[in-house]
């Protein structure tokens, strides 16, 4: 008589789960919380993700750094996240592995009507937990930018904003540059 295998055993779900996530073929796929997001951006999504870019890119380049659209892993929860823009140092993104939130100079969120929330509270609070120094938040919604830096446990201590598109927004050491929101 044979019997059936216990697989459950050994089984890490929260490590399956990103597996699975990271593995499929496709489009940009996120874990939030738990829930897997499907990521599909709209063109001016991607244009207010591109005006930050374009503006940061020269900044980036000499600190040795690179702009992308990576994997973020959140060890012990059950989150992934795909932000619209990472800046990270170059020996690091060259590796064929997730990021870790505090490996980060810069993350940028850009909203859209469908994940507003999500980056407004959620991701905020993931962030700073995780210890990304910077975390900026351009919300289409609200038609604001919103810096937060200062990351601990309980979340971000220095909050610059939200400041109406349009108003320069100052991102601090080590980028040194005040932002064009004028565009977004």
């Amino acid at each position: 008589m044979t019997t059936a295998h216990d697989y459950s055993e050994g089984i890490d779900p929260e490590r399956a789960l990103k597996y699975a996530i990271q593995h499929h073929s496709g489009d940009r796929t996120e874990i939030v919380e738990g829930v897997i997001c499907h990521v599909t951006p709209s063109w001016p999504h991607e244009n207010a993700a591109e005006e930050i870019r374009d503006q940061i890119k020269p900044r980036v380049k000499e600190l040795g750094c690179v702009t992308g659209s990576g994997n973020l892993d959140l060890p012990g929860t059950p989150n992934w996240y795909i932000p619209d823009i990472a800046v990270a140092p170059k020996d690091l993104a060259t590796r064929n592995e997730a990021l870790l939130p505090d490996q980060t100079l810069l993350i940028v969120e850009v909203t859209s009507d469908s994940n507003a929330e999500t980056d407004r509270v959620v991701k905020r609070k993931r962030y700073a937990e995780y210890g990304a120094p910077l975390y900026l938040l351009v919300d289409r919604v609200e038609k604001t930018v919103t810096l937060f830096a200062g990351p601990g446990r309980l979340g971000y201590t220095k909050v610059d904003g939200p400041h109406s598109f349009g108003t320069p927004v100052h991102l601090p050491a080590p980028f040194n540059l005040d932002l064009d929101t004028s565009g977004l």
